[in-house]
């Protein structure tokens, strides 16, 4: 495997977890809490925040060998993870509108490597 392809195999990686931190949060959402410092230091919240700073940091490692100008194309299959997860782990709908958009950030990314 060449060090470009594993290198934009990092930042996709890094796209996936923190499209992860985000279903945690919404599930952060979902519930009652007593007070402010409960809602933001419970564990769905401190749990998301690291995997954000994971995220972060798999993107700056990533940009060491990934062109600048395809990092935020790649950035857009962040959309098509967090509506995946959110079908399979919130139980979400997927409305019509929204797969016709999915579809066009997929022939988007095909057309600009191409």
């Amino acid at each position: 495997m060449n060090s470009k392809l594993f290198f934009t195999l990092i930042l996709l990686f890094g796209f996936l977890v923190s499209a992860i931190a985000q279903i945690l949060l919404k599930k952060s959402t979902k519930k009652e809490y007593a007070s402010k410092i409960e809602e933001y230091l419970n564990p769905y919240v401190i749990i998301s925040y690291a995997i954000f700073f994971g995220a972060t940091l798999c993107t700056v490692i990533a940009y060491k060998k990934v062109d600048l100008s395809f990092g935020p194309i790649l950035g857009t299959t962040e959309y098509i993870f967090v509506a995946v997860l959110s079908r399979l782990v919130l139980k979400e709908h997927i409305s019509l509108k929204k797969i016709i958009g999915l579809g066009v950030i997929i022939v988007g990314i095909v057309i600009f490597k191409l």
